[in-house]
This record gives structure tokens, C-alpha cells and sequence, in this order.
């Protein structure tokens, strides 16, 4: 079945948007952003994946300072629709930390254990 997408069929917060998690096509996840409508129909429009800066308030052009562009491979909705799956060809690192994924630590027998070092 194929239906026309309508962004406002989304379930967005109250503050207007939605977690979109960024995955490359190993299937590594990357990292989770925020999007709203704007930022989700640009990306669309442009292939090139932009989020929503909760902190400055303003369009995250993914990759705009430190060249880690992220380029839309393909888009999903989870089943709730409260949820995007962005799949990325990820220039670089995809973390702020210089590392590929944000999710770099992990819990192991209630002790943090560093998964991945830095890209130099």
C-alpha cells in the first residue's frame, strides 16, 4: 500500500517535534536529533539532513560547521508515527565528541565502558 506523505499526520511534542534517529546503511546507529515540519520538509526537499537545534533555536544543517554532512538514503516512521529513522551516508564522524556514533559508552555490569575512541 502507498499513501501520500503528510508531515501532519506526525505525532510531534508539545514544543512541536519529533525524535529522528540517524542510522547509516550498516545499520549503526549514529545519533538521535530533534526535527519539526520545517526542518523534516527540507530535508526532504534537499536530501541533505537538517535538524532542529533545541539549544540555539535554529535549523541544524548537519555537517554546516565541521563538514560531517549527512545525506538521506531513506526515511521511516515508526508505527506510533512519533518517531523517525533517518538512514545517512554519514561524512565523518556523526558525534560532536569527533566519534561515528554519539553512542559510544556503554553500561556493563553497572560500570561505564568507552566503546570507540575519537576519529583523528
Amino acid at each position: 500500500m502507498t499513501v501520500t506523505f503528510d508531515p501532519t499526520t506526525l505525532c510531534y511534542t508539545a514544543d512541536g517535534l519529533i525524535p529522528a534517529i540517524a542510522q547509516d546503511e550498516s545499520g549503526a546507529v549514529l545519533m538521535m536529533a530533534w526535527m519539526n515540519k520545517e526542518t523534516l520538509a527540507e530535508t526532504l526537499a534537499t536530501g541533505r539532513v537538517t535538524y532542529w537545534s533545541r539549544s540555539r533555536q535554529a535549523f541544524w544543517r548537519k555537517g554546516e560547521s565541521s563538514g560531517h554532512v549527512q545525506t538521506l538514503i531513506d526515511m521511516r516512521v515508526d508505527c506510533d508515527r512519533d518517531c523517525l529513522l533517518m538512514i545517512v551516508d554519514q561524512a565523518g564522524p556523526a558525534c560532536h565528541t569527533n566519534r561515528r556514533s554519539c553512542f559510544y559508552t556503554a553500561i556493563r555490569d553497572g560500570v561505564e565502558v568507552e566503546l570507540m575512541k575519537p576519529e583523528v
